[in-house]
Order: C-alpha cells, then structure tokens, then sequence
C-alpha cells in the first residue's frame, strides 16, 4: 500500500497544542478510575466513521467517497470510476480499509458507490451487509465477505428505498430489517421477502421535526419478546414488525430532549439475565445529547452545552417509566459500547454543540463507566482522558481481547487537516478498561474449551473449561456472549449481551482449571443466529474472547 498524502507529523503536534484549551483540567484526570490509552496507527489513510468486527478478527473501516482523495492508494494501479461522484470521477485512492487487530495493519478496499452515513449488520452466515449512503450509494447494498483477500461487493438497487441515515437490525428469522434514513418514514427487508418492499412506519413522521429531523439513525433493539423497542427524537414504540403495529407507545424520555441525530445521543440494551426465568425481563439505556433547539443555534454560532442526562427503562414492564441518571460530563455524539463484564462504556463526543458539520465544540476526552448493577447515584466512574478530539464521525468498537477500537472524527465537508480547530483524524487508538491492567492478571481468566469457532446449538448446556492462575471465586464467575455491532454516528446496530452462565455450576477440574456450566439462548428471539463472543468474567476480569457460532 501507499500513501499518496501524508499529514506532517509538526501539524499533528501544532493542532494538539492549538486545543489545549479543551484538555481535561489536571484534578479531573488525576480523578478518573483508570484505563490506558494506546495509539495503535497514526494513520489508516481514511477516517473510520463506519466500523464493523467480523469473525476473523478483522474490521471492515470506511468513511465516505465524496471526500477527495484520501491518503492511501488503492493498489496495483486500481482506480474507482463513478461519473456520478460529486468530487472526484475518478480516484485511486482508497475509502474503506480491512484493519488485521492481530497483525496491527491494514489494508485497502474499495467500494464504488458512496457509502457515506449508510447503514449495516452481519448477517448469520458472517457476510457484512451493509445498506444505503449518498447519491449513487442510498439504494445500493454492499457485501464484504470475510475471507483472504477478500473486498467488497456491490448490489446495484437492492434497496426499496433511499437509505441515508437508516438503522439496521439482525431479526430472529434471518433476515435484516433496514429502519428509516432521511425522507423515509418506513422500513424493508433483507433479503427481500416479496411485495410489499417497503412498509410503512407512520412514528418515524409523528417524530421528525420540521428543517431539523432529530429521529436520523433511531436506535433500534430487539426485544424478548421478538418485538423491536425503536426510539427516535424522546420517544419510543414497541414495534411488531411481521404485522406492521405498534405493541406499546412508551412514555416519553422526561425533559422533552431530542437524542437522535443530530442531537445525536446514544443507546444501549443492557445485558439480557435470567434466561431461563420463565418472565424475562429487558432494559434499554439512552445517553447524552443535545437540548431541543441546539443544531439551529450552533448552525448560527451559539453552542449550547449538551445534555448530561441517561433516560433508563425497563421496556418489558406492563407500564414502564423512565429513570433519569446524571452523567459526570455533558456529552453529545458519545459512542455507548457493551463490555464484556455487562459494564457499559461511553466514549468519545463533544460537550458543547451538535453532530453536522463544524458545529460541535469541547471535546470530552475522558470516557466514562456505567456500572448498570450498581445502586443508582453510583453507577458512572470517570476514566483516563485520549489526547485526540473525537468528534463527529468518530467509532468504537469491543475487541475480541477486550480492548475498545477507537477511530474517525471528520466533522468538514472534506478531508481537512490544517487551519480548522478540530482536523480529520485519520488515527486508531486502543482504549483498555481498568480490567486489562496488570494486577488483575491472577484473577483474569483464560478459556481453554470450547474451541475458538465452535458451532453452538440452542438451549444446550454448555461446559466452559478455564484456567485462572490465582483463587477462584466461584460465586463470582460469569460467561457473556456478546453480539459486535455495526458502529456509526454514535450508535451501535446489532450491539447485544447475553448472560448465560452465572457461576453456579462452577467445579475444578485440576491445578488452576475449571468448569462452569453454561446454558445457550433458547431461542432466536433472545439470540439470532450468528457469530458471537464468549468470554467468561471472574470479580468483573474478563478472560479474552472467543468466537462461537450459534444456528
């Protein structure tokens, strides 16, 4: 690979001193719980404003191809011609790269359409599909195969429909459901299931305020029930898909504040428990965003500080109300990522403004923890700060080892890398969570059976061989499974954690090995068919993962 254009390594420097003003003070780090950062590439050549792990332990990145040149080439003389493409008609210049987490390196890929602000998740089968974009791009539909060598592959009007902005689900079925984008109140399928293709979503417009939207990427997450909990600007339904009728209209989040884009908040659900309870219970986690009124006033020069606020409820009660938490910072464009020890990380985003171009301001370096089994008022723990601004455009993803994959932030039109306060930040950094530090290495487990890529069946006990080198807490021993999700504008499609083993069963087998049993989902509902990571977590250390299969 080369590298056609090279940010110096003095303007790196010179930026990161022109925004001290916006580092955290000294007694607010010194304060944080802990974690480490790691600058893994200082850069990838494109900006990561899409990011996806797949079972091979790669990460599909892209970020757009109406940017300009990026700073890789495609190789061996391949060129990109699109007549349609608002900058460039033809760019040898790549836009999505495959990140190799084992190898730390990367290598281009090409896509032919534009895939900017699109939409995706893997399919059971591990393809990445991945929907919409831009112009020549909002009806196309991508498929990245994870294979040697592999790139992407494209679907010329797959879609029904515009997708700009949309949201996608894995369903218990098979099939992906692809969730509004910009001018479409309504939803469709993949693959396609006959006619209709497209069905109507009448909440998307009952939810989009006029000239602003603030219902763009709503956040989407299947529910135990087999119903999609969907919310969008500060409401939410429970949505019956297969039938095209609302289940239950939620209250709306207290405050009356948008956190959709571009008041752009985030949302989790939060670890599923309990599995063979015959009443299962489920509960979604929205933080962050912007006051109503923000992306107006930011567009005119006045920046209002963004939300501090969490809304939680428990979407499987009979009338469900939320519960609204305080953040330690404000945070608008935060990325939410589920840890393998059910913490909930949030990460990256701004403290003051809204997504869209230029118009967010304060950048929040210190992530945080949300301890969602902790008495409430004591839930968040500030972390160690980055020194990069991760602003709009930014990702993160969990590692298969734990770590968290850090990338992107682009808030201009194009690549722009000298005389604007935040530069496109073409880097990867690595955060690691207090877990992963040194004086938990005797607690931190290591599994030994099954197999990395073992097929896994439904409702099957499953006996999870590990080894710890210190003593064993039995009664502190759990085993997760952990869906990756399909990572953009601060929301993570498909993001799910299945608690299937809670120490109960726990038996040594020798010198420093044990047992735990387990208990697979039964059903596709609580857990579609796919590739997901297993871990087993002793006092909050999570061991690294392995892939499993389940179908």
């Amino acid at each position: 690979m080369s590298i056609t254009r090279v940010w110096p390594l003095q303007s790196f420097i010179f930026f990161h001193l022109l925004l001290a003003p916006w580092l955290p003070p000294p007694l607010l780090a010194a304060a944080a719980g802990g974690g480490r950062w790691q600058l893994l590439q200082r850069s990838i050549g494109v900006s990561a404003m899409h990011m996806q792990l797949l079972h091979n332990d790669v990460v599909v990145i892209f970020d757009r191809t109406d940017f300009g040149k990026s700073n890789l080439s495609l190789p061996n003389g391949k060129c990109r011609n699109d007549p349609r493409d608002t900058a460039l008609k033809i760019d040898c210049t790549a836009h999505s790269i495959e990140y190799d987490v084992a190898s730390n390196s990367f290598r281009p890929l090409m896509v032919q359409t534009d895939v900017w602000c699109s939409s995706g998740s893997v399919m059971p089968d591990g393809r990445l599909i991945q929907t919409g974009g831009f112009n020549d791009g909002e009806r196309r539909i991508r498929i990245f195969n994870p294979c040697s060598g592999c790139d992407w592959q494209e679907v010329e009007n797959g879609l029904s429909a515009r997708r700009w902005y949309a949201t996608n689900h894995i369903l218990p079925n098979g099939l992906q459901i692809i969730v509004g984008g910009r001018g479409q109140f309504n939803y469709e399928f993949y693959p396609k299931t006959g006619a209709p293709k497209v069905y109507n979503l009448p909440f998307l417009a009952q939810t989009n305020d006029a000239n602003i939207e603030n219902n763009l990427y709503p956040f989407v997450h299947l529910n135990v029930d087999g119903n999609l909990f969907i919310f969008a600007n500060n409401r939410a339904i429970l949505f019956d898909y297969a039938h095209g009728k609302v289940v239950k209209t939620y209250p709306a989040m207290p405050g009356g504040d948008p956190r959709n884009y571009p008041s752009t908040g985030s949302s989790v659900l939060l670890p599923l428990k309990n599995l063979q309870a015959p009443v299962k219970e489920a509960e979604v986690l929205v933080c962050g965003g912007a006051p109503r009124g923000s992306y107006i006033k930011a567009t005119k020069g006045n920046f209002v500080g963004a939300l501090t606020t969490c809304g939680r409820i428990k979407i499987t009660d009979p009338a469900p109300q939320w519960v609204m938490e305080t953040m330690p910072k404000p945070r608008v464009m935060g990325d939410m990522t589920l840890l393998p020890n059910g913490n909930v990380l949030i990460i990256n985003g701004a403290a003051v403004g809204t997504a869209g171009w230029e118009i967010g301001r304060n950048p929040v370096f210190n992530p945080v923890l949300y301890r969602p089994d902790n008495p409430t008022g004591n839930r968040f723990e500030l972390q160690n700060p980055s020194s990069i601004p991760r602003m709009y455009h930014s990702t993160a993803i969990l590692l298969r080892d734990g770590r968290v994959l850090v990338g992107g932030s682009n808030p201009h039109v194009t690549y722009a890398f000298t005389s604007v306060l935040f530069p496109t930040e073409l880097s990867l950094e690595a955060f690691s969570p207090p877990y992963l530090d040194a004086q938990y290495n005797n607690l931190r487990p290591r599994i030994i059976s099954p197999a990395s890529q073992a097929g896994i069946g439904y409702g099957m006990k499953l006996l999870v061989r590990f080894s710890v080198v210190g003593a064993v807490s039995a009664s502190r021993v759990t085993v997760t499974m952990v869906a990756p999700s399909f990572t953009t504008h601060s929301f993570s499609m498909n993001q799910r954690l299945l608690v299937i083993g809670d120490g109960r069963g726990v038996t040594a087998v020798g010198k420093s090995v044990y047992e735990v049993e387990a208990v697979t989902p039964g059903t596709r509902t609580l857990a579609p068919a796919g590739y997901y990571l297993l871990f087993v977590v002793h006092q909050d250390v999570p061991s690294e993962g392995i892939w499993i299969r389940v179908q």
